[in-house]
């Protein structure tokens, strides 16, 4: 049903063709690591979670078993003393056994729980972000395949072109090769160059084919029909701002280490909580009823209890320090990183305005060559000129008509590349 619904929705796109845009689009939501969003959110949570249970009281268990080499014994003096009043003074065992329960409760922790839940949530922002670069690297890639079927198309077309205008010059040849006004060698010549374009129209159509399957994979879609890209009469990408994905990574390892360090804070302060202990053994908390019977009691004792734990002190300085260095570590990564991609940029646009100054001339060129082409025609029409001078005539005016298409399409691929590479 999900599929039927989704084709449904694609279906306007289909009709017109697929823009460069769409295909981005559908290819990153088709992309596998895109599942991974949900991943790391869920898996953040319950990191989260699991930390928010440092709240609950801690229970644990035990039971032990001792044998001591002495035990609390009453002075002799006194034994003989009581023996004398008629009480035996057994004293205690030097085995002694224990089964109890400790629980403990933390009522303030210095905040080293909320420290270590927002380390857990910007730690997830980190791997996040990262997720995110992987997936936007899939428009590189999209933007390869989409320009190279789009360069593709038109030279399919030109093709098609060459293959017209090769079979109208053959025909011509053809009825002039009956008339005993051209070799039939002319007209085989011609034939031959029309069957060598034949061959290329099929090769591009394997391509064209290639192409296509492998984009309609990486989109999940059905791709048969392209859009060419319009842009503005001055070809640049005016906006401003750098918004790539890799920055993003950067600020959220910055955000982490801003909670690393807030968690060094929270290590230094005191920690209050209260405690109950419960055990059944021999001896209990009443020594003096232990001495004189030697039986197991259940005993118990609650209380409250502060610590302060003073050993963050003697490496604060150096885990500081760190953290430091971290930071100076992921600025030197971000600069260097925009160094690398300013100087992408630079050469994007140099290039754009190098195939801007190259159009600026192609119509002129093509013009003048298939002026050259029909003057050739003419000139063979009337046995000036030889077979020979037409065909390289006709190639020359298709390879300028080719050359324009590569420059006009390579533009457009530099401007989406820059684009890509400000991510704007």
């Amino acid at each position: 049903m999900k599929k039927l619904v989704l084709a449904l929705a694609m279906l306007p796109m289909l009709a017109l063709g697929q823009t460069l845009e769409e295909c981005q689009q559908a290819a990153e939501k088709n992309y596998p690591l895109i599942q991974q969003y949900g991943l790391i959110e869920k898996t953040t949570q319950l990191t989260v979670a699991n930390i928010q249970k440092g709240w609950l009281p801690q229970v644990s268990a035990s039971a032990q078993a001792t044998y001591q080499s002495d035990v609390t014994a009453w002075p002799d003096e006194m034994k003989t003393m009581m023996s004398g009043m008629g009480i035996d003074m057994r004293g205690l065992t030097k085995d002694q056994y224990r089964v109890g329960i400790d629980v403990q409760q933390t009522i303030y922790d210095g905040g080293v729980i909320g420290s270590q839940k927002r380390i857990a949530r910007e730690q997830g922002k980190v791997q996040a972000a990262q997720n995110e670069v992987h997936i936007y690297n899939v428009r590189k890639r999209v933007n390869e395949m989409y320009f190279g079927l789009l360069l593709i198309d038109e030279q399919i077309k030109l093709n098609t072109d060459l293959q017209t205008l090769l079979a109208g010059n053959e025909r011509k040849l053809e009825s002039m090769t009956k008339q005993g006004t051209a070799a039939e060698s002319d007209l085989q010549s011609v034939k031959a160059e029309r069957l060598n374009a034949v061959q290329k129209g099929t090769e591009l159509a394997s391509q064209k084919q290639m192409l296509q399957r492998m984009l309609s994979t990486l989109c999940g879609i059905e791709i048969n029909n392209i859009q060419k890209p319009q842009v503005k009469s001055d070809g640049r990408n005016l906006a401003t701002g750098n918004q790539r994905p890799e920055l993003k990574v950067l600020d959220a390892q910055i955000s982490v280490l801003n909670a690393q360090e807030k968690a060094l804070n929270a290590a230094l302060m005191p920690k209050v909580g209260v405690f109950a202990q419960g055990f059944y053994g021999y001896p209990g908390l009443n020594m003096f009823e232990d001495m004189m019977r030697h039986k197991w009691s259940l005993n118990g004792l609650v209380g409250a209890r502060v610590t302060w734990t003073i050993g963050a002190l003697y490496t604060r300085k150096n885990d500081k320090a760190k953290l430091q260095l971290q930071r100076d570590m992921t600025e030197s990564s971000r600069e260097v990183f925009l160094f690398n991609n300013n100087l992408e940029q630079i050469q994007q646009n140099e290039n754009i305005e190098r195939y801007q100054k190259l159009m600026a001339h192609d119509g002129e060129i093509i013009s003048l060559r298939q002026a050259v082409r029909k003057a050739a025609e003419s000139k063979l029409a009337h046995g000036i000129i030889d077979v020979n001078d037409l065909v390289r005539e006709i190639n020359q005016e298709n390879a300028a008509c080719v050359q324009q298409l590569v420059h006009e399409i390579e533009m457009l691929k530099e401007i989406y590349d820059n684009k890509y590479t400000k991510n704007n």
